[in-house]
């Protein structure tokens, strides 16, 4: 009996310790940075998403709060009490109850449905005017960037002007990628055969992360991007940079002319030529893997797993499947067995590609 009243006595400080240790862990959750956060919008698109987000996160707020009052006083008022005989008081029907309850999920879904499909018209993928058109192509396991404006492809990582309308159509070159920019926009699926359309317009500087939320196969989590969002001024310098052509292998020196040659398969052994799959404008035409003219430029290879740091080209050269399990033969980057001067020099020429 003295262990039944003390496990009476502490069950409420027991509930109440447990409620405590699940608000903290719940509340632990809403702190620290999520670069890939859909509540904290930087475009017209997002910021349309997350306001209906709002909207239904509060109706499901008050039908929760209504409904759990509900039950908490029925079970109280209608609780069993000692010394209580026989079943307490039937009621068979309530006409007006039934009606009420009948129609408020009725008029909740209409307050619900209207927005909702207001917004689905609104990001419909229809551009505005003046906006920046751009080609997305997933690849198994890359994104490619095409901007026929400037004559501009590029991988992995897309330039947007601040403030102005951005059109991207979509497609991919084998299974179905999905495309994510969470503080940009929606999701996107992206299909070999047909085009998708997303429309947006960045109103804050910055790099946001994004990736494929598709599951398209082994390295599927490697499959990442960044969309840096710049001023006009910083934006149309981008664009200057990659329209120019690095210079010809000739009018390279040392180090770096040793590793265009390794590149381009004009020296023995031209067995390590990566001719075959990139293209170099100038100097190769390969078209399978991303375009390498200005690798140099962005802050990430391999489609985002690695800086682009002469440790990171030096880690992905000696042994590419190593760094991105799954790799598929014909597909993606192959280990070419490179020698460790060969790899000195192939890094001191792709840092160069600028």
């Amino acid at each position: 009996m003295d262990l039944i009243r003390r496990k009476q006595r502490h069950g409420p400080r027991a509930v109440a310790a447990g409620f405590v240790a699940f608000a903290a862990i719940w509340l632990s959750g809403c702190s620290g940075e999520y670069p890939q956060s859909t509540l904290d919008p930087a475009s017209g698109f997002s910021a349309d998403l997350a306001d209906l987000y709002g909207t239904i996160f509060w109706w499901a707020v008050f039908v929760f709060v209504v409904v759990e009052a509900l039950l908490i006083y029925a079970v109280i008022k209608y609780r069993a009490r000692p010394g209580q005989e026989g079943m307490p008081k039937q009621v068979h029907g309530h006409t007006a109850l039934e009606i009420a309850w009948t129609l408020a999920p009725v008029v909740i879904l209409i307050f619900i449905a209207v927005p909702t499909i207001q917004t689905i018209f609104k990001v419909d993928g229809t551009p505005e005017a003046g906006a920046l058109e751009i080609e997305v192509i997933g690849h198994q396991w890359w994104w490619e960037f095409r901007y026929p404006e400037y004559g501009i492809i590029t991988a992995n990582e897309l330039h947007l002007p601040v403030g102005r309308p951005v059109a991207f159509t979509m497609t991919s070159a084998d299974v179905i990628h999905s495309f994510w920019l969470p503080r940009l926009g929606g999701k996107r699926d992206v299909i070999q055969g047909r085009t998708s359309r997303l429309a947006l317009t960045p109103d804050s500087v910055g790099m946001f992360m994004g990736q494929c939320a598709e599951y398209c196969g082994s390295s599927h989590a490697n499959m990442r991007t960044i969309a840096f969002v710049d001023t006009q001024e910083d934006f149309d310098a981008w664009v200057a940079l990659q329209q120019t052509t690095p210079p010809p292998v000739a009018e390279l020196e040392g180090l770096v002319r040793r590793g265009a040659e390794v590149f381009s398969g004009i020296r023995e052994p031209a067995n390590h030529s990566c001719l075959v799959c990139h293209r170099v404008e100038g100097i190769t035409y390969g078209a399978i893997g991303p375009n390498l003219t200005h690798l140099a430029s962005r802050t990430t290879i391999a489609g985002g797993i690695l800086p682009n740091t002469a440790d990171g080209l030096r880690r992905w050269l000696r042994d590419p499947p190593g760094e991105k399990p799954g790799e598929m033969v014909g597909r993606s980057m192959p280990d070419i067995d490179l020698t460790e001067e060969e790899i000195e020099a192939l890094v001191a020429y792709l840092q160069s590609l600028r």
